[in-house]
């Protein structure tokens, strides 16, 4: 008899009408729900999936991982990391350049620190983010310029980079998730798509206590309160292992006569899932006050900043790929400059600057806390937007801000392993366009795979059975390597 519900669940993958062995009215249907409920979607899967990663060709984890500082609502290049100090001002912006530790570059007076250690990074000033938009912002998180929903219906199934690395790397330990992202917005990240929810990021933020910023910036003084780690009332984390032996128990006769293995391998999953958030190993990476106080101090107590030692502690612990949306507000990001008169995205002067030495702040004490604990060659740490924005100041009638513009951004690179202190690209005059070395999408998920150890020839399926590749139109890119 056809049911009326048949789309698509959010328990789809935990196949929980399929026949398991003897054809029974299971409780570990409900275990399977169960797992969803307490650990996140699918946990037991995506668990399976790390397992089998070998099996299938798929290289093992090892300690390599990914942050990504991003800066939601598109940075100016022109103010940052590729100013034009001899254009006019309505082009070149009201700041500064300074000299950096790498000769003859010079990056934005607000920068101060980075540019002390400007031999740990690659800047990119030649980034093509034709396509790329916000709310949401896929292309560049992506790597697939198809993915923009005003383009394209099915722009949101398109896998996030963070996603690929969870099905084809996997987690680095198997307590951890293998991709988490500290979001502000739903909008600000890429999520699996085609390859399923149980590749989504694993939503960190509900596991942190965190200080509390509004829309604009403020600290309002107040902590979040994680519930990820807390049981309901009356159940403890040795109630849910003797409950799990219970069922254990009840499904052991089945169990003995499943010639597949299947069963016995969906009680290894949950276990394992079960041990993600009632194991230690977890509750501590995301304990930030199990730091040293001087190494608490050294990052800071701004919101950003705390998030910047969770995700050091969480590829610390196992995590593969970590997010962190630095955006105050939940609309198109923080850094959506475009001008004094549009409140709460500031101009240049007042939107922009505030911004600069706290993200200075963040991203130096990053590298240097990776580098001082030898993580660095091992971590690569990425910091971007999704487009640069406009040559001239004043757009949108304002007084200094700068508006949407995906025909060439900058980004930055420190880690993993990579050549550093060089400069990759150049724009023409103006900064309006590429002038030399143009530097796709496709090449920074390449370069990210690479560092990765995913086949830059893995394919995945979409709903119609059409392979579609991790990597299209890109390669590495070669000055890294």
């Amino acid at each position: 008899m056809k049911t009326a519900h048949s789309h698509d669940h959010a328990f789809q993958s935990f196949n929980g009408k399929s026949r398991e062995g003897l054809v029974l009215h299971s409780r570990r249907n409900f275990l399977k729900a169960s797992f969803a409920g307490l650990a996140g979607l699918t946990l037991p899967e995506l668990l399976q999936a790390r397992e089998q990663g070998p099996l299938v060709g798929r290289p093992t984890a090892n300690n390599k991982s990914v942050i990504l500082l991003w800066m939601a609502g598109g940075p100016s290049h022109i103010d940052t990391w590729d100013m034009k100090p001899t254009r006019p001002v309505e082009n070149r912006g009201p700041f500064s350049p300074i000299a950096t530790r790498v000769p003859g570059v010079r990056i934005c007076e607000y920068l101060p620190r980075q540019a002390a250690l400007l031999d740990k990074f690659t800047i990119i000033r030649s980034v093509d983010a034709t396509h790329s938009n916000h709310e949401p912002n896929m292309v560049m998180q992506t790597a697939n310029l198809d993915a923009e929903p005003r383009l394209s219906r099915v722009a949101h199934m398109y896998p996030a980079i963070g996603s690929i690395v969870a099905k084809h790397h996997g987690a680095n330990h198997p307590a951890m998730p293998a991709y988490a992202a500290f979001m502000r917005s739903r909008s600000h990240i890429a999520f699996a798509g085609y390859l399923g929810r149980q590749y989504d990021p694993f939503m960190a933020q509900q596991a942190a206590a965190l200080p509390i910023y509004d829309l604009v910036g403020n600290d309002t003084g107040q902590v979040s309160n994680p519930t990820l780690f807390q049981m309901p009332t009356g159940v403890d984390f040795e109630r849910i292992h003797e409950r799990r032996a219970l069922v254990q128990s009840f499904d052991r006769l089945r169990s003995d006569i499943d010639a597949s293995g299947s069963m016995a391998a969906m009680d290894r999953y949950g276990q394992a899932a079960v041990e993600m958030i009632a194991g230690r190993r977890a509750q501590i990476a995301f304990d930030v006050t199990r730091e040293p106080a001087a190494t608490r101090e050294r990052y800071g107590r701004h919101l950003w900043c705390q998030q910047a030692l969770l995700a050091r502690r969480l590829v610390e612990a196992g995590v593969a790929f970590v997010t962190l949306d630095l955006s105050y507000h939940t609309a198109s990001g923080t850094w959506d400059t475009h001008g004094d008169n549009l409140p709460p995205y500031g101009g240049i002067w007042n939107g922009l600057r505030p911004l600069l030495p706290l993200f200075d702040h963040l991203v130096t004490t990053l590298v240097s806390d990776l580098d001082q604990r030898g993580m660095l060659d091992d971590v690569l740490v990425i910091a971007m937007g999704e487009f640069g924005r406009t040559p001239q100041v004043g757009t949108q009638d304002s007084t200094d801000g700068r508006n949407h513009w995906p025909p060439v951004m900058s980004m930055c690179l420190a880690g993993g392993g990579f050549r550093h202190g060089q400069v990759i690209g150049a724009t023409e005059a103006d900064g309006g366009s590429i002038k030399e070395r143009r530097v796709t999408p496709g090449d920074l998920a390449a370069t990210i795979y690479h560092h990765m150890d995913v086949p830059l020839n893995t394919h995945y399926l979409d709903p119609s059975g059409r392979p579609r590749p991790i990597v299209e139109g890109g390669s590495v890119i070669r000055e890294l390597v």
